[in-house]
């Protein structure tokens, strides 16, 4: 039979640690600002947080890299907790800004799998004990986390995998659960008043259809015959009917992406949401979003936090998005706005005029610009797991040149060689554009960390320059003792620059490693023209959809939008370069509509006109 492995864990303070034979400096103004707690207006894709790394490979062959996935956001007096798998402990924010990590005074030794996380009452209730079985545990001071079990172990026949909590307006409390590509999401009432002990026997609910839901099949671009699996189960409720969202085919692709089913009862029956999926992003530098959790926020907004793929060193190299969310129309359709997910948004706490639409036009500036290094790149080979002849992980990008930091692809990323505080990378950016803010996303090469060391830092300048030789700092984060693998820096005012320069001080890791320097703005030159010839053909395998327009002049890319109503066109996918797409993630009895756009560092174009098939 199964055990728990609840255990105790001791109260571990934070500490600060400087450079070795670095003496501490006087912070300016601009570092002490950047240092504290930020006052940002926006954010940006993937959530900046100080991600755990795994330990999965340690003993075996010290394959190193960090993930965050299947994120439980729960919003608790005010403050938005969010549990993500095996990280040894959780995160708090009060504006979805600043995330601070909590280390718990008792939790899982081996970290928590996909957990699961509500509120009943005056407490937060969770679950995500590795083993599939053990009990629920509780706490009234999450910001402590002094977490106490019952000991009554829940033993479901299956175990319980990708568990949910939900709790009721009546305080009845449920569990759903599954991972797998064979059983069907599950759902059982618990008693809150007996230990959370199941009240009757555990019931199937629903499972895949991928003969019917194109979205629903394995594989990048659900182009692969492995049986795909369904995870991840959330519930929320809304104007009295249940959502029961839900994840697949698989996390490890750019199509993981969330469903939803409804009905008028916790436990169902349930019914397919024709405008499935809700939660999809396929395309841009991260991809995927799935296995998630929605949230409202303390406006009364809902936000949607998914698990977006990298899977570069393991399968389950991971980290988490936050998408506007909600439910429109008089039959509630729910939606996911993923379109530019991984540009600058504002933040819950910044007014706009239609949640939906929280995109702030910010370009990027830096795709596929000129860029150049004073460091020559690695020639060592990679330490991954690597599972791509199995066909369950895309094949490695072994070359690390430079250009790879600036391609928009989060798998492709630059090694430098060495890794001191004489390196730079400069990008030009071919004229003089408007910069409102900067991401650097630093990667793991042969990084050999594990855990949560209180080390972690990256150290650097941003600079720009109108010419090349004049150079005037954007952000200085030479003395940052945070941890930043995602660093995501607004400035405090718009510089206009030609030239962006990475100015590295220091980082943990044993070589600097860069997947991708993004700089946001915009250009000044003209938008591009609307796609023409815009046509749409609906093959045999009525999954799929074929898409196609003449290119644009100037264009950096397309977004392509559909939905099964006219004026919803809710999701989205957005592809560089080159115009045409293949849709396949569609509902075989169910008509789209759809339209197309053109972008650039200018802005957007126009749409075109709303195409149909049914």
């Amino acid at each position: 039979m199964k055990r728990t492995l609840i255990i105790l864990l001791s109260a571990v303070m934070l500490i600060s640690c400087q450079k070795d034979g670095q003496n501490e400096q006087t912070r300016n103004d601009k570092t002490e600002q950047q240092e504290a707690k930020k006052n940002y207006k926006t954010y940006c894709n993937p959530i900046d947080i100080d991600y755990s790394y795994m330990s999965h490979y340690r003993a075996k062959n010290r394959v190193s890299y960090r993930s965050g996935a299947d994120p439980a956001v729960v919003n608790f007096k005010g403050k938005y907790y969010m549990f993500v798998t095996r990280s040894h402990g959780y995160w708090v924010s009060d504006d979805m800004s600043n995330w601070q990590f909590i280390r718990p005074q008792a939790w899982y030794f081996q970290g928590s799998n996909a957990p699961a996380a509500a509120v009943y009452k005056d407490k937060i209730i969770a679950y995500g004990d590795p083993t599939g079985s053990g009990p629920i545990i509780e706490t009234a001071t999450p910001e402590k986390g002094d977490w106490q079990t019952n000991f009554a172990v829940l033993n479901m026949p299956q175990g319980i995998q990708d568990p949910d909590l939900f709790v009721d307006d009546d305080n009845r409390v449920y569990l759903f659960e599954e991972s797998s590509n064979k059983w069907p999401i599950r759902g059982v009432e618990l008693d809150p008043d007996n230990y959370f002990v199941p009240i009757g026997e555990q019931q199937d609910l629903f499972n895949l259809d991928a003969d019917k839901h194109g979205w629903e099949r394995f594989g990048q671009d659900h182009k692969s015959d492995i049986g795909p699996y369904i995870e991840g189960p959330w519930m929320v409720k809304n104007n009295g009917k249940y959502y029961l969202e839900y994840g697949a085919p698989g996390t490890q692709w750019n199509v993981y992406a969330d469903g939803v089913y409804t009905s008028d009862s916790p436990l169902g029956p349930f019914t397919y949401a024709d405008y499935n999926p809700i939660s999809y992003k396929p395309g841009g530098f991260l991809k995927g979003s799935g296995h998630g959790s929605t949230v409202k926020d303390n406006n009364g907004n809902y936000w949607h936090f998914a698990t977006m793929a990298i899977s570069v060193n393991y399968k389950f190299e991971r980290r988490i998005g936050m998408y506007p969310a909600g439910f429109e129309g008089e039959e509630g359709q729910m939606f996911v706005n993923t379109a530019y997910g991984d540009y600058p948004h504002y933040l819950p706490e910044t007014k706009v005029d239609n949640h939906k639409k929280r995109f702030t036009g910010w370009m990027l500036l830096s795709y596929n610009k000129e860029v150049s290094t004073n460091s020559p790149e690695v020639k060592d080979d990679i330490n991954v797991v690597d599972e791509s002849s199995s066909g369950y992980m895309l094949e490695q990008i072994r070359e690390f040149d430079i250009n790879k930091i600036n391609d928009e692809e989060i798998r492709s990323y630059w090694v430098s060689k060495a890794n001191h505080d004489s390196i730079y990378v400069k990008v030009d950016l071919g004229e003089v554009m408007t910069i409102n803010a900067v991401q650097i996303n630093f990667q793991d090469f042969r990084s050999d960390i594990y855990g949560r060391p209180d080390t972690l830092k990256q150290q650097f300048e941003i600079l720009g320059s109108t010419d090349g030789e004049n150079w005037f700092a954007m952000a200085d984060l030479s003395n940052n003792q945070k941890d930043m693998p995602h660093a995501y820096i607004e400035l405090d005012e718009p510089a206009e620059a030609r030239y962006v320069k990475y100015d590295h001080k220091y980082c943990t890791n044993n070589y600097l490693s860069i997947s991708e320097f993004r700089v946001f703005g915009k250009g000044h030159q003209a938008k591009p023209a609307t796609p023409a010839n815009f046509k749409v053909s609906r093959q045999s395998d009525r999954r799929n959809t074929d898409l196609t327009w003449d290119a644009v002049q100037d264009a950096a890319g397309y977004v392509i939008y559909w939905g099964i109503k006219k004026d919803r066109l809710n999701l989205s996918a957005l592809m560089y370069d080159k115009p045409n797409y293949e849709l396949r993630a569609l509902n075989t009895d169910q008509g789209y509509y759809y339209q197309v756009e053109a972008f650039n560092e200018n802005g957007i174009s126009a749409k075109s006109e709303i195409l149909y098939t049914d």
